[in-house]
């Protein structure tokens, strides 16, 4: 028996539903760690920005130790006459064997022609800027596990209706094998049943393959072991499909504002509800404001700046290295004034940069604005039709199931052919899978939805082809872009080849 892994500290017990999913994504997102850490970088540059108008004060202490010295032998001892020597210059610093200093220093700005408050709002603008970015960062990984989370939950429904599938064929198979036993059928149905049955197992096969794909995608996500073995709690066979409940307070206003009366023409109606402010429109704004300080301070640069300094100093000269007496000090105060004069053109050059990228910010954020209005409108469009979808498979589901009913009954009594059971199977077989496909839809674009004002401009989308696979051709695999993409119900399902000719 394959060893599967044991579940990771922190992940619940048994099937996850969308809730536990949602939140064991978040506390192991590396993106969201990266983007945590952004913020904090943004703090210390607040931090770093503020520091230039308060008070610098530092301290040093060194130490010398003279090997050799031009003033050696200047100021030798003089005879006094009474037999002592005198020397009058021994107190002079000059020469000296040892040495200690300590020093303060002391620097205030006093005028910088507004360079530190340029400075502080460009360190505003990127911390407002950091925690923009977290916001996307975090509605984008929610929206790529909602969507992972409700590929793997259609995988597993087309899974079943595969399986289903085959097994119905088999049923058939046996009945016909019954009926050429009895004298009653020919042998070409009974060759006809089973390459029925027999072409339902690679369908099936590569749905479950499907459906690992699509686990491990969503392994990927949560960081847990690929042989982990992930249970979901989801249905998408519920006949009243509620929102899902980490996104029904934020998308029941939009989805119960316009009633679907017309499929066609509800995503056409705006939302009686107006959608929040897009956080990729306030990012792009923030870049403004960063640029405009930017620019500030880049003009700053060629104006004068005053400093206020000071120093001070203990001195110490001792005939040895240890216990020095501190008995001589240094102070002194003054100003200075910094003006920039010849800079070969750099200062003009940089003007000329801080005023392209002000201008180029101000043009991405009125692009911006109009995208975000448009995927704004894309995404209402898509919940609706999605609805609609939803809505209008039900009646089919009901529709596609009697009518197998029947074609079943009519086989078994004689009075209907195999082709006629089989194309009512295979009715049946698209029906279920374009509810499921349906169900996911309509789950995803809800998650979207609520998520909408946050979520990067066309991160993802719920949009793909609804085409059917023509029936006499059998289906491709579905191309895999951003974890699994379930794309066609009719080649999801195997539905796409025709069971027996006509």
């Amino acid at each position: 028996m394959p060893v599967r892994a044991q579940a990771p500290e922190g992940v619940p017990a048994g099937p996850l539903t969308l809730e536990q999913v949602l939140a064991l994504a978040e506390a192991r997102s590396e993106a969201i760690g990266i983007s945590r850490a952004g913020i904090q970088r943004a703090e210390g540059e607040q931090v770093r920005a503020r520091s230039g108008l308060f008070p610098q004060l530092s301290a040093s202490a060194s130490y010398d130790r003279a090997l050799a010295s031009e003033f050696s032998g200047l100021f030798n001892t003089v005879d006094s006459g009474n037999g002592t020597g005198d020397n009058e210059f021994a107190d002079l610093p000059f020469g000296r064997v040892n040495t200690w200093r300590i020093n303060l220093t002391l620097s205030q700005n006093l005028y910088d022609s507004g360079r530190l408050r340029a400075q502080g709002k460009v360190a505003e603008a990127g911390r407002e800027s950091a925690g923009l970015g977290l916001s996307t960062t975090r509605a984008q990984l929610l929206f790529d596990v909602a969507q992972a989370y409700y590929d793997a939950a259609l995988s597993d429904s087309l899974v079943r209706i595969a399986e289903a599938t085959r097994e119905q064929a088999g049923a058939t198979l046996r009945q016909t094998q019954a009926g050429f036993d009895a004298g009653t059928q020919p042998e070409f149905e009974v060759i006809r049943a089973r390459v029925a049955r027999d072409s339902q197992s690679p369908v099936v096969i590569r749905q479950r393959a499907n459906r690992e794909v699509a686990l491990l995608r969503l392994k990927q996500l949560l960081d847990l072991p690929q042989d982990f073995d992930l249970q979901m709690s989801v249905s998408l066979e519920d006949d009243r499909l509620p929102p899902p409940p980490p996104f029904a307070a934020r998308v029941a206003p939009f989805e119960m504002s316009v009633p679907i009366s017309d499929p066609v023409v509800a995503p056409l109606a705006a939302p009686a509800t107006p959608i929040p402010d897009r956080t990729v429109v306030n990012e792009a704004a923030a870049t403004v404001r960063l640029r405009e300080a930017s620019l500030q301070l880049t003009e700053a640069q060629r104006k004068p700046a005053v400093t206020l300094n000071s120093t001070y100093s203990r001195i110490a000269y001792p005939s040895t290295v240890v216990f020095p007496t501190f008995d001589r000090s240094n102070w002194s105060v003054g100003a200075s004034v910094s003006l920039p004069v010849l800079t070969g053109g750099r200062q003009r050059g940089d003007e000329h940069v801080a005023r392209a990228e002000l201008e180029q910010a101000r043009l991405q954020l009125r692009q911006t604005q109009e995208l975000a209005a448009l995927d704004s409108r894309s995404a209402w469009a898509e919940l609706m039709a999605a609805r609609a979808t939803w809505e209008a498979s039900a009646g089919t589901i009901q529709q596609a199931t009697r009518a197998f009913q029947i074609a079943e009954v009519r086989f078994r009594e004689g009075v209907s052919t195999q082709l006629e059971l089989s194309d009512s199977r295979l009715l049946l077989q698209q029906a279920q899978a374009n509810r499921a496909l349906a169900a996911r839809d309509l789950q995803v674009a809800r998650a979207r939805m609520a998520l909408l004002p946050d979520l990067p401009l066309s991160g993802s989308t719920t949009s793909r082809p609804q085409q059917q696979a023509p029936q006499s051709v059998p289906p491709a695999t579905p191309p895999q872009t951003n974890g699994p993409r379930l794309t066609n119900a009719a080649a999801q399902t195997g539905s796409g080849f025709q069971v027996g000719s006509r």
